[in-house]
C-alpha cells in the first residue's frame, strides 16, 4: 500500500502547477524567459485568470530535453573552457580584461535580456572565481545564456581560438 501511495503522490507533484517564477527558479533562468517560452509555444502551460501555470512535469521534460546541447553550443562550451583555462593560470589579467569588455558592453546594452545578463555577469566578476568557473564549463541552460553575453572576448589569442576550433571538429566528427 505504501508503494500505491507514493506513486500517487508523485503523480500528483507532477500534476502540479507552478507559476512562471517558480518555473524560470527550476530552470535557472529568467521570468520572462519562460514567458517567451510559453508563447512560442516550447512550453505548453494553461492560463489561471490572466496568470500562465506550467505543469511541473511539462518544466522537467523541457530541462531535459533543453540539457542536450546543439553543435554551437557544444563549440561554445569548447571555447570557454579554453578561457576557463586561461582564467585559472592568469586570473588578475583575465578579470581586468572581462570587466572592461563589460563594461563597454554594459554602456551598448542598457535595457532587455543581454542588460539581465551583463548584471548577472558583473555580479559574478565581483565574486569568487569559482562561480565565473561555473558558468563558463557548464551546460546548464543559465549558464548557456550567460556565455551568450560574454565578457571574455579577446581572452584567447587568434592562435588559440583557431586550435580550440580545429580540436572541437576533430572532437565533433569523431562522436558521429
Amino acid at each position: 500500500m505504501r508503494n500505491a501511495t507514493i506513486k500517487h503522490a508523485d503523480q500528483a507533484e507532477s500534476e502540479e502547477l507552478l507559476t512562471t517564477g517558480e518555473a524560470a527558479a527550476l530552470l535557472s533562468s529568467s521570468r520572462q524567459t519562460i514567458v517567451n517560452l510559453c508563447n512560442s509555444g516550447d512550453l505548453p502551460f494553461t492560463t489561471v485568470g490572466k496568470h500562465r501555470r506550467i505543469r511541473r512535469r511539462d518544466v522537467e521534460a523541457f530541462r531535459t530535453r533543453s540539457e542536450r546541447l546543439s553543435r554551437d553550443q557544444r563549440r561554445s562550451l569548447w571555447l570557454n573552457t579554453a578561457v576557463a583555462g586561461r582564467l585559472v593560470v592568469d586570473t588578475k589579467v583575465v578579470l581586468e580584461l572581462a570587466r572592461t569588455n563589460l563594461t563597454a558592453l554594459e554602456e551598448t546594452h542598457q535595457r532587455g535580456q543581454a542588460a539581465h545578463w551583463l548584471r548577472e555577469w558583473r555580479r559574478l566578476l565581483d565574486g569568487p572565481t569559482e562561480r565565473i568557473l561555473e558558468v563558463l564549463t557548464s551546460p546548464t541552460p543559465r549558464a548557456r545564456e550567460m556565455r551568450q553575453n560574454s565578457p571574455f572576448a579577446g581572452i584567447l589569442s587568434d592562435d588559440e581560438r583557431v586550435r580550440v576550433l580545429a580540436a572541437f571538429r576533430e572532437s565533433d566528427r569523431a562522436s558521429r
